[in-house]
């Protein structure tokens, strides 16, 4: 899970992350009125009368410092002015096999004490937490060390981890590498007729994850199935035919994930009604990346996204009104019904995305668009994802049949082209202070080409 390592710069931008990092904890520590601040990485959790763990999830705060994603029952202290303190825990077990023992660039940046049993910590710790602010879920508490979450503090650190450092984005670089392989690898199993489950199968193998390893549930949707936002299943039976594929999957790299969706066909003459629809969301979708600059609103971002699929909806002849009146009847968003995209980092969908200032406080999506995840205007560092679609979802078409609306609709083309099901395109786009953004995802395909 350390594929940064492989970067020889990796050890010197580290380094510089962590100076980051206590550079934040400090600021947020002034803001919050604490001494010190104590980080949890949290505890294995298991099934209900069983005694089978769910799968670990880190704490984002304590592998925001470090490259920990498998260590529960770890913590980290961090002081001003003095080297972070990592209580590493590495049980005897011959049950499992444990963490190894602590090795890597991230290891000189902090002073280690490693504990075999998870009350060992207590020795390494602070007995005084009248000033200390502790960051953690509650279960992670350990006698008088009780998570307490300063709200101050957290509304800081979010604010702060929108802007990634140099190692941050070196490693959400790698991570789109191997998402953009594993997907090449899913779209040949696609053309040789693979089922959804072979084609997950051959997404993880590219990728060299597991399902442990992905930083969510890859979706992998053929036909029909595509039109399923977030399809959760993976059917082993292949299909009599296979029209198309929708992928929205990633890769994890140190704890950063890149996400990243495709869609494909076989462009043949069965698909080409599909696949000018297809060709005029690749175009939109790169116009819209082209709008993460620094300064602009990225509410700004989804809205100009409706216009280019009010633009493609009439251009394609699938429903003749002007653009201007699919959006007042809001006709679009039968097509488009989610977010343009997210905050992107240590979590998928990353903190932050709502927050009006560092002291938090909300700044509100536009009214009628309740599930875009990001609101803030867009700064130097920050990595956006953008997602347009295009969909024949089902339920939200019958309901655009009760409208007024349904009158300007060619329903014999939507019916051709709901076979396919849908379509979405996902880049990984890093703001930069000036000029065009860096587009993750499309670097990550063009060093594969």
């Amino acid at each position: 899970m350390s594929h940064a390592a492989q970067d020889p710069r990796i050890a010197q931008l580290h380094a510089e992350h962590i100076q980051t990092c206590q550079a934040r904890a400090e600021r947020a520590l002034s803001l919050s009125g604490h001494e010190a601040l104590l980080i949890a990485s949290g505890v294995e959790k298991y099934a209900f009368l069983d005694d089978r763990p769910y799968l670990f999830q880190p704490n984002p705060h304590f592998k925001a410092w470090l490259p920990l994603v498998a260590h529960p029952y770890s913590w980290l202290l961090v002081r001003p002015g003095v080297k972070p303190l990592l209580v590493y825990y590495q049980p005897d077990d011959y049950w499992h096999v444990p963490p190894a023992p602590p090795a890597g660039y991230w290891v000189d940046q902090v002073e280690l004490r490693v504990i075999s049993e998870p009350e060992q910590a207590l020795q390494h710790l602070p007995k005084d937490i009248s000033r200390v602010a502790i960051v953690g879920e509650a279960d992670a508490a350990l006698q008088h060390l009780i998570p307490n979450n300063p709200e101050a503090l957290i509304h800081s650190l979010h604010w702060a981890r929108a802007s990634k450092t140099p190692y941050e984005l070196q490693c959400l670089r790698e991570a789109s590498l191997i998402g953009a392989r594993a997907h090449l690898a899913a779209r040949d199993a696609f053309l040789a007729g693979g089922s959804e489950a072979e084609i997950h199968r051959a997404y993880l193998i590219a990728a060299g994850h597991t399902d442990r390893d992905l930083p969510y549930g890859n979706i992998v949707g053929l036909n029909e199935h595509a039109a399923v936002l977030h399809y959760q299943y993976q059917d082993a039976a292949r299909p009599a035919q296979s029209r198309s594929l929708l992928v929205d999957a990633g890769a994890q790299v140190a704890g950063y994930a890149s996400d990243i969706t495709r869609t494909w066909t076989r462009g043949d003459a069965g698909s080409a009604e599909f696949d000018a629809l297809l060709a005029a969301m690749e175009s939109a979708q790169l116009a819209l990346v082209d709008e993460v600059r620094q300064g602009v609103d990225y509410r700004a971002i989804h809205l100009s996204t409706h216009r280019h699929i009010a633009r493609i909806l009439k251009a394609q002849g699938l429903v003749a009104m002007s653009e201007e009146s699919m959006l007042a009847e809001r006709v679009t968003s039968t097509f488009f019904p989610h977010g343009i995209g997210h905050f992107l980092g240590l979590q998928v969908h990353d903190v932050g995305g709502f927050m009006a200032s560092e002291a938090g406080g909300t700044r509100d999506k536009p009214e009628g668009h309740p599930y875009l995840r990001l609101t803030r205007d867009l700064a130097a560092g920050m990595c956006v994802t953008i997602e347009p679609g295009l969909y024949f979802i089902p339920t939200l078409l019958n309901k655009l049949r009760a409208t007024p609306a349904a009158k300007a609709v060619d329903w014999a083309k939507v019916e051709r082209l709901a076979r396919f099901g849908g379509i979405r395109i996902e880049d990984d786009v890093v703001c930069r202070a000036e000029g065009a953004p860096e587009n993750l995802t499309r670097d990550a395909f063009a060093a594969l080409a």
